[in-house]
């Protein structure tokens, strides 16, 4: 805590944010502010669609306590108090961000107002938790990056599917090779709606896929290639076919689309020795392993007869971490806080999204055009 002489010689910087709705308010930027408690108190700004979610779990972690909710909508905030009165609720985002007794934002909002929010909290002291996607361009994010390492603060992106039990399992399977030779990654994620104002299919929806395939693959693509279209003028695009190249000879393709009578989750992963199945939206047994391949001959003995076989084996569906992700992924938050590591989707991670955004979204606007990418960073 400063005394009164200390804040006269602070000359805080000013950034102008938005919250869920509403006009530009502008946020003093002051000193850094350590968090050394036990418990780490935390802020939400943006009680909209996803904010809901965050504050719930935030209060049930006992690592943690729900301290402020942030929003420019009165009427938002007055569910959020009717739901968790022991929560304190604002719409001055400037004071919330300033309050020396939260050490710890994540930011609900629209992904315009992510850079100016997050730069704005960094800069106030505080550790950061950022929706996905975590910035409009890839230039904002390593600011992000930058700000966060220079001041030793967690720097946290909510990539949520990084902390669902399926997922997590299907990394293990990958890392320790019980698919053999991995060749393929084919998803389907498209339902009727829901449209954005600020952001395309692809940031929507397909940067699912890409935080998937970063964290089960642990591999970069070299190249991408993407097909869409925007059936509506004004909005974004709606509907979208990406390719992923990568250097080993592995391919994933990536079908989004708003615009689908039906909602559909699901993940095909191949491999040499074993495949898998993912269904997002099974209420049980989401994720399924197939003892199922083929197997070619290149024998000369058996040059005339066919060279392929087929393997059909058993398929079994392994017990899977049912945890809630978001709960699972708060308490990760606070850890990487408490213990100073990285974050499983830091801001390297969410870097390496919005670079796949950026890169799907050139080539898509430039009719499949192939787009090469720079190695992955670590």
């Amino acid at each position: 805590m400063t005394t009164n002489n200390e804040k006269k010689a602070v000359k805080p910087r000013k950034a102008k944010v938005v919250a869920e709705s509403g006009p530009a308010v502008e946020v003093l930027a002051g000193p850094k502010v350590a968090a050394k408690r036990d418990v780490i108190n935390i802020g939400v700004i943006g009680y909209g669609y996803w904010g809901p979610n965050l504050v719930r779990n935030f209060s049930e972690l006992s690592e943690a306590k729900m301290h402020t909710v942030a929003d420019l909508n009165p009427k938002a905030l007055e569910l959020a108090a009717r739901r968790h009165p022991a929560t304190k609720t604002t719409t001055d985002i400037q004071a919330m961000i300033r309050d020396p007794e939260i050490d710890a934002i994540a930011i609900a909002t629209p992904v315009s107002t992510h850079f100016s929010l997050a730069m704005a909290a960094l800069k106030a002291g505080k550790h950061v938790w950022l929706e996905k996607p975590m910035t409009e361009t890839s230039m904002q994010a390593r600011a992000l990056i930058e700000e966060a390492n220079k001041r030793g603060l967690t720097l946290h992106v909510d990539h949520t599917f990084v902390y669902t039990g399926p997922v997590r399992r299907m990394r293990d399977m990958v890392q320790n090779g019980d698919l053999g030779k991995v060749l393929y990654y084919d998803s389907t994620r498209i339902n009727l709606g829901l449209f954005q104002r600020d952001v395309n299919v692809i940031a929507d929806l397909a940067v699912h896929d890409f935080s998937i395939l970063d964290y089960v693959f642990d591999q970069h693509p070299v190249a991408v290639s993407a097909s869409g279209i925007n059936h509506y003028p004004g909005t974004p695009e709606n509907l979208a076919f990406i390719t992923l190249f990568y250097e080993t000879g592995f391919i994933a393709h990536v079908n989004v689309s708003w615009l689908a009578p039906v909602k559909v989750r699901t993940i095909l992963i191949g491999g040499t020795d074993k495949m898998i199945t993912f269904d997002e939206l099974q209420p049980s047994e989401k994720l399924k392993i197939y003892d199922k391949g083929v197997s070619f001959t290149d024998d000369p003995a058996k040059i005339h007869e066919m060279r392929v076989g087929y393997r059909a084996g058993d398929m079994w569906a392994p017990k899977v971490d049912g945890s809630e992700a978001l709960l699972v992924e708060g308490r990760h938050f606070v850890e990487c806080i408490k213990s100073g590591k990285a974050s499983a989707s830091d801001g390297e991670f969410g870097y390496r999204m919005v670079e796949l955004i950026e890169a799907a979204t050139a080539s898509m606007r430039g009719r499949g055009e192939t787009i090469h990418l720079p190695k992955k960073s670590k």
